[in-house]
């Protein structure tokens, strides 16, 4: 399978570079994987398409402010993304000029209330970084660092709550699960009081989220590795969906992915802390879900081949198409489509 198989043509002024103003005013397109039909709506309609029973399953994570500018003893300005946190207080980082980061190099960020030192080169590129401060890191990230944005995001995000869902409770991500975005307190409140229940996963998002595949067949792609866990009374709450006939609905591929690494052959979960690489592209099997709420994703990336698995390639194309056609607007801060 060629991973050109799953480019379509996007205008750059479709990427949607801030939030819209409202959350759940963003625009939602129904795909029907039976009819082959689509239907354009707002996405604060998407009440009207869950049933009592149905279990909607949301990523809790929170995305901390993980790019970090600072300067070497010698002046000479750099950047941090942090990526995942390896033990203590040592991380693994993407570093900019990666060339000038060499192993026992220090930097120092916010007047000197944190200090880095680079202990390693890692595979890939990246660093090896142990931290030194006074007090509590992620408060001293809340000061000093930024959200780290896309890289197809140019614009700079005034309230960095917006790339937060209104539910992030735990924080980990290098990124957004972001087809949470769209949801207000108040949509959940109504949506849980039709019947609907709410369960949670923690799946931290890396940045390799991003990452161009760069191969040429999708076979060959090394997929990346995410840290994730869910709890007893959330299992509990997929399960009896199940066991009652009713769906199990994903907010997003990343709860998608959890789901799919953790259920057996008969769509049932377990309480399970890991990491997963799972790697779903057309051809794979699912096992526990049964609908999926996801934003657009970009042209040849893993995640437009996991809807494409979902939902067949060509209808997927096909929908694309229409949106772009329809002018919805493309990526984190863009619209969302309901997969039924």
């Amino acid at each position: 399978m060629k991973v050109s198989d799953f480019n379509y043509e996007l205008p750059e002024e479709l990427i949607a570079q801030t939030p819209i103003e409202k959350r759940d005013e963003s625009r939602l397109m129904i795909l029907d994987r039976e009819t082959k039909t689509i239907e354009n709506k707002t996405f604060k309609d998407i009440i009207d398409y869950l049933e009592s029973g149905d279990c909607l399953v949301r990523n809790n994570t929170k995305v901390i402010p993980a790019r970090l500018y600072g300067k070497k003893e010698t002046g000479a300005n750099v950047e941090f993304l942090l990526l995942n946190n390896i033990e203590g207080d040592i991380w693994e980082s993407i570093v900019r000029p990666g060339n000038k980061l060499h192993k026992g190099t220090k930097v120092i960020f916010g007047d000197g209330i944190l200090v880095a030192e680079i202990l390693d080169v890692m595979p890939g590129g990246t660093r090896k970084v142990k931290f030194y401060y006074e007090g509590i890191f992620n408060e001293i990230l809340d000061k000093i660092g930024l959200m780290p944005l896309p890289p197809y995001i140019h614009e700079s995000l005034k309230d960095r709550d917006r790339y937060q869902t209104v539910y992030a409770k735990f924080e980990g991500s290098a990124a957004a699960p972001t087809a949470g975005l769209h949801f207000t307190d108040d949509l959940l409140d109504k949506i849980a009081k039709k019947g609907v229940d709410i369960a949670n996963v923690t799946l931290h998002v890396g940045i390799g989220t991003f990452r161009p595949v760069k191969e040429n067949e999708v076979e060959k792609h090394d997929m990346h590795s995410e840290h994730f866990y869910i709890k007893k009374e959330d299992v509990d709450k997929i399960n009896n969906a199940k066991k009652r006939g009713k769906r199990v609905i994903a907010v997003g591929t990343t709860s998608c992915r959890v789901l799919e690494s953790i259920a057996d052959e008969n769509g049932f979960v377990h309480e399970t802390e890991e990491d997963t690489k799972i790697f779903i592209y057309p051809g794979y099997k699912f096992k526990c879900l049964d609908a999926l709420i996801t934003n657009f994703h970009l042209p040849q990336s893993t995640l437009l081949m996991l809807v494409s698995a979902f939902a067949d390639r060509e209808f997927i194309l096909k929908a694309y198409n229409e949106a772009v056609k329809e002018e919805y607007r493309f990526f984190s801060f863009g619209d969302a489509m309901f997969i039924k």
